[in-house]
């Protein structure tokens, strides 16, 4: 899943509040299934690395003349455990494997920030935020008007 396709499914429809908070649930179960996943991807792959390290130390220790070692030390045996390809590729789906995790958990952040905004709009909508503008009235206008009104219904009496 790219980028564009997370941005989307945060995205908010100020018109249909209803229908982005039916689906709220939806994202926050989509995304934590998501993460969970990566996550056990990611315990996996350590698994993994530690297991071909532990391989190649065996392997190393039995025959150092293959590793081209001289003299069994541990750091002379770790250095040549982070110089084979088996484990130089194991650590790199290790790194990707854990900016999955981070990546998957940016967007439940996100899913989480998206309900916090879904509550705000809801608010801003009770106080009618988002009704149309209202023409302001003056008053002074209006006043006058009212007075006009007013002397028009008063008859003046005539001295004779």
């Amino acid at each position: 899943m790219g980028t564009e396709d997370y941005i989307y499914d945060m995205k908010i429809e100020p018109d249909e509040l209803d229908l982005e908070w039916l689906d709220q649930p939806k994202l926050m179960v989509k995304y934590s299934a998501k993460l969970a996943e990566a996550k056990e991807r990611r315990d996996l792959m350590k698994e993994e690395v530690d297991l071909i390290k532990a391989e190649l130390d065996r392997d190393i220790r039995e025959d150092p003349e293959k590793f081209e070692l001289q003299k069994i030390t541990e750091t002379a045996v770790m250095n040549c455990i982070l110089t084979q390809d088996d484990y130089k590729d194991a650590q790199e789906q290790l790194r990707r494997a854990n900016y999955d995790v981070n990546v998957l958990q940016g967007v439940v952040s996100a899913v989480e920030q998206r309900k916090a905004a879904l509550e705000n709009m809801v608010r801003l909508l009770g106080q009618n935020y988002f009704a149309g503008p209202a023409i302001p009235r003056d008053l002074q206008e209006e006043m006058l008007l009212k007075q006009k009104d007013s002397n028009k219904k008063v008859k003046m009496k005539r001295r004779t």
